[in-house]
């Protein structure tokens, strides 16, 4: 894997892009800066890799468009040591986005190649999340509680067991939704009992599926 000057004059091209599309957290743009998408996707696309479109990983999963990653990360208001939960390593790339900023992360991927991929680039980039192969609905109880969560797969609806390992003030974002598209949300746990929703447009995300594979 190289980082050439062609590819950091394309990665520039591409965090003025996000600017213009609204990504105004300063810290979010120079992680973007730090970390070469390229090094998360196959060769053949390396020269498309800072186009603001996903690109198929393998195991039926996408690394998500460059601006769905920052959008979902500006909502999750990342702070310097934050303890982050989150449903869908794929390839590794929002993990990455959210170590630079300075989080704890915990990751849960359910495709076992994924995950044995996405471990070996995060270790090249010296990032260290704890990465897990399991089922994301189920989370990771004995890690609990978590200060932020971030779903980046299409849930049919808010998972239980997530919530139940969000700490009281925490956040959790997710795309909610049957089918091609999901209603952005981030849910605030404002109690043990209550929630407060908001809703932030429509994405499209691979499903999120129960039980983990081999």
């Amino acid at each position: 894997m190289k980082d050439t000057f062609k590819y950091k004059g394309m990665r520039k091209k591409l965090i003025n892009e996000l600017r213009e599309k609204g990504i105004s957290q300063e810290s979010i743009l120079e992680a973007f800066d730090c970390v070469p998408r390229h090094y998360f996707l196959d060769n053949a696309f390396a020269e498309q890799a800072y186009s603001n479109m996903p690109f198929q990983i393998g195991s039926g999963q996408t690394i998500s468009h460059p601006y769905t990653v920052a959008f979902q990360t500006q909502l999750l208001d990342v702070r310097q040591g934050d303890k982050i939960l989150e449903i869908g390593t794929g390839s590794g790339f929002q993990t990455s986005i959210l170590c630079s900023l300075g989080a704890k992360v915990f990751s849960v991927e359910r495709h076992k190649p994924l995950h044995l991929k996405a471990k070996l680039i995060l270790q090249k980039l010296h990032f260290t999340p704890r990465l897990s192969f399991g089922d994301g609905y189920k989370g990771l109880p004995l890690l609990a509680p978590f200060d932020k969560v971030i779903i980046t797969c299409g849930a049919p609806k808010i998972p239980k067991d997530l919530i139940d390992q969000l700490k009281t003030g925490g956040i959790m974002i997710i795309p909610i939704g049957e089918g091609e598209k999901q209603q952005m949300k981030r849910i605030t746990k404002t109690s043990e009992t209550e929630l407060e929703i908001e809703e932030f447009g429509v994405f499209s995300f691979v499903p999120m599926l129960e039980k983990r594979a081999k």
